[in-house]
């Protein structure tokens, strides 16, 4: 494994969730990141029941001293809504994993996500895989973190269809308001959106070897895929899995397999149908909207639009299964 020094300093803000225990894993084992700590958010459970998720994995991963903390038990503004329908009702696959040997650290996700940031020598790629509650809260409350985050890479939004409305994806829906605040960072940000999200999907085949690993974390990684089946293989056999927020991480690690662009994005947040929707903004020139009522300030983020997917199949397979 490469010196410290020479990794890339990378902390994860998720929900675990099946899709983000694929990206932990990762982010644990890939040589060239260094994960400095991992926070925690309602989104496809409860708050408690992502920290004890999170330990979960990282026990099974091999990395049981990376800090977790707790975070946002519900959105800025609504209710929390869980995922368990997708996820399951402990939001990990209900794989009856025995419960984690230790407890999170002593201070709030927030704290927490200040003190690694201003504490590390090199800046910073924040990875969130959740909703943006945490986030947002980080960054109305100690903006100068930005001084010492080089980017965020963030799972959420689409261009084209949503998944928790037709056109909004879940973790932006699940609180708008933050997703809002996230895109006046200040610093490059990068949305890994639904358009590649569906599209990463690991061969049965190889979901099949997984499972009948002798290795504890490879052999989790591959329950995991087989409780998220994208759809059967051509043959008929095994179906494969989908990788979801884990080709986010897979993004930092190897960020020349992800094609995007750089385009003005918004959040709306007004009530009704579009509420959520990542409002990506591809046209060549301006509309009868600018032209008649003036040009709005937009963010610009690299938007992600398309995935060399057997790169990222290939990438994490192999980091999954270092030992």
């Amino acid at each position: 494994m490469a010196d410290r020094t020479t990794r890339i300093p990378v902390i994860i803000d998720c929900d675990t969730g099946v899709d983000d225990a694929l990206a932990l894993l990762f982010a644990v084992r890939h040589p060239g990141l260094d994960l400095r700590a991992v926070t925690c958010v309602a989104g496809n459970t409860d708050v408690d029941g992502v920290v004890r998720n999170t330990l979960r994995v990282l026990e099974r991963a091999g990395a049981p001293e990376i800090p977790v903390a707790r975070g946002a038990e519900r959105p800025l503004l609504e209710p929390a809504r869980s995922a368990r329908h997708v996820h399951g009702a402990d939001g990990m696959g209900d794989l009856g994993l025995p419960d984690p040997a230790r407890a999170p650290v002593d201070v709030d996700a927030v704290t927490l996500l200040r003190r690694e940031i201003l504490a590390s020598p090199r800046p910073v790629t924040l990875v969130p895989t959740a909703p943006l509650t945490n986030i947002a809260l980080l960054l109305r409350t100690h903006p100068e973190v930005t001084r010492n985050i080089e980017r965020i890479v963030f799972m959420g939004g689409a261009v084209s269809t949503g998944n928790a409305t037709p056109v909004a994806e879940f973790n932006v829906w699940h609180d708008p308001e933050a997703a809002a605040i996230l895109l006046t960072a200040g610093v490059p940000i990068t949305m890994y959106g639904l358009d590649v999200f569906t599209r990463v999907l690991v061969p049965g085949v190889e979901v099949r070897r997984l499972r009948a690993s002798v290795e504890p974390g490879a052999r989790l990684a591959g329950e995991l895929l087989a409780h998220r089946p994208a759809g059967p293989e051509p043959d008929g056999d095994d179906p494969a899995g989908g990788l979801g927020d884990a080709g986010a991480v897979c993004a930092v690690a190897d960020p020349a397999g992800l094609t995007t662009r750089l385009l003005p994005v918004e959040v709306s947040l007004a009530p009704g149908p579009t509420r959520g929707q990542t409002v990506v903004d591809r046209r060549a020139r301006p509309g009868e909207s600018e032209i008649h009522e003036g040009v709005r300030e937009q963010a610009l983020v690299n938007v992600a639009l398309d995935v060399d997917v057997n790169r990222y199949v290939k990438l994490w397979l192999e980091t999954v299964e270092r030992v």
